[in-house]
């Protein structure tokens, strides 16, 4: 009978610690800014994110196989020009209704935001236009002729100790028929 007594409190203050209740939130985060219908949750006070400027185009691949998916996942593929070859890419715009396309098959592809660190390219920089896996855009301008190699080459030209395929035939021959 004592021993039944001695645990009565000790269960007592076991129930009380317990509280299965929903904690509240605002309570524990007050400091929320609100965006919309988001509520952020800055590391400190005074931070300011930086401003974001969204890529106008989109470099997608496709990682995973067609075979095994449903129709209507095929038939986004098709419309991007995916079907095909598991490294074949598709360049799209970056619009609402190809980020919902994208959306519904984001498991079957990887996207990538393409950038211009030097400038986009005009109509004249097609040809000189090389698309990188990371995204990157690189324009190579054509440099056209240099002048001084130019004018080097016309000195090799006319230089008669120049080593043609006719000289290098001669003394080759030479060489051979009479090696020491």
């Amino acid at each position: 009978m004592n021993s039944l007594k001695l645990l009565s409190p000790l269960q007592l203050s076991l129930t009380a610690i317990r509280s299965y209740g929903k904690h509240n939130k605002k309570f524990l985060y007050k400091d929320g800014k609100k965006y919309e219908n988001i509520i952020y949750y800055p590391r400190t006070p005074d931070h300011v994110d930086p401003p974001i400027e969204p890529a106008k185009l989109f470099r997608v691949q496709r990682i995973k196989p067609v075979k095994g998916n449903p129709y209507w996942e095929k038939r986004l593929l098709k419309d991007l020009g995916l079907d095909g070859k598991q490294s074949d890419f598709a360049v799209v715009k970056n619009i609402p209704e190809n980020n919902a396309r994208l959306w519904k098959i984001k498991h079957l592809i990887k996207v990538t935001p393409i950038t211009f660190p030097y400038g986009e390219p005009t109509s004249e920089d097609i040809k000189h236009t090389i698309l990188k896996e990371n995204g990157e855009c690189l324009v190579t301008k054509d440099i056209g002729p240099v002048q001084s190699r130019l004018e080097a080459r016309d000195t090799f030209d006319e230089q008669p100790k120049r080593l043609d395929t006719d000289l290098l035939r001669k003394d080759s021959r030479l060489k051979w028929m009479n090696p020491w």
